[in-house]
């Protein structure tokens, strides 16, 4: 019987520095998976650094390298999604360039998916972050599992093993702006998770600044609920409530001559301040769904190739 194949999906931005302590080390757990056959998928989004020439060069003399040359950066999450339209593997690994997921977790990840498991993602036990990191990471794991309509694992982020049908399935779905951790878990089977701890990144600064990590988050909410758009509706009608209260209050101290006069203008210019954001943020949020939209309708293909090495035809 033929062996099953891994993948090994990388999405590689300006890692020039890690990448050969990182191939070295999957080389490493490679020889203690010696009963699959094993290739690693580098996906090159957009590099600015020498890692083109770099990962080229280890693919000439490496034949389980392949790689994918983006013709511009397309994002991480758009890289991640090339990677899996390119694995052929019986089980794909997704993982990150900065060694912050050990490799040596992939073993675990095997041995948990051939008890029969379709998805095994890594859970977050510890991460080597920032006091603030690591706050804005779980308001932001708590929020989204309040928010959307599927049930996605609490501090576990792309550092998964998926079958080949999950694969499959997932390169069925033509969406845009993609969320691949919420699309893992939407497309259901046998899921189960390991715990790990998250180190830090082996060098150079991260391609994820405040910004990216704000617009998965806004990808990931908007991708996937549509509670903000009921919980706005909630507030526009509890106000409205309000208001009518109000109006019957004020007019039967005027027929009562409780009082003759209107004062508050301070509280009469606060809640008009307050209700004019309150619209702005709620066309915000309307906006976020109607670009979204946008983005689909336009047809677009998600992502360009410039080169690949590696690949058979």
């Amino acid at each position: 019987m033929s062996k099953k194949v891994i993948s090994v999906v990388i999405p590689i931005y300006n890692s020039a520095t890690i990448f050969p302590v990182l191939f070295d080390q999957l080389v490493d757990v490679f020889k203690s998976l010696n009963d699959y056959e094993c290739e690693i998928i580098a996906v090159i989004d957009g590099c600015t650094d020498t890692s083109l020439e770099l990962i080229a060069e280890y693919s000439k003399k490496n034949s389980i390298l392949k790689y994918v040359n983006f013709s511009r950066n397309f994002g991480h999450q758009t890289a991640v999604t090339a990677g899996l339209e390119y694995a052929y593997g019986d089980y794909v690994v997704i993982m990150d360039d900065d060694l912050e997921d050990p490799p040596s977790v992939i073993i675990n990840l095997v041995a948990k998916a051939e008890e029969g498991n379709d998805v095994v993602y890594a859970i977050r036990k510890k991460r080597k972050r920032s006091f603030f990191h690591k706050v804005l990471y779980l308001m932001f794991y708590r929020v989204f599992g309040f928010l959307a309509n599927i049930n996605v694992p609490y501090d576990s982020g792309d550092f998964c093993l998926m079958t080949k049908r999950v694969v499959e399935s997932l390169n069925k779905m033509p969406e845009r702006n993609r969320y691949v951790r919420g699309l893992r878990s939407w497309v259901g089977f046998k899921q189960s998770g390991i715990e790990y701890e998250r180190g830090l990144r082996l060098d150079g600064k991260s391609g994820y600044s405040f910004k990216s990590y704000f617009k998965l988050a806004f990808n990931a909410v908007f991708s996937f609920s549509y509670k903000p758009l009921i919980y706005v509706s909630h507030i526009g009608i509890f106000i409205s409530f309000i208001s009518v209260v109000m109006a019957f209050i004020y007019l039967y101290f005027r027929l009562t001559g409780s009082f003759s006069d209107v004062r508050g203008w301070t509280s009469l210019f606060i809640s008009l301040i307050f209700f004019s954001g309150l619209q702005l943020f709620s066309l915000g949020m309307i906006g976020q769904y109607i670009y979204r939209i946008y983005d689909e309708v336009k047809g677009r293909p998600i992502y360009i190739v410039e080169s690949t090495s590696g690949f058979s035809k």
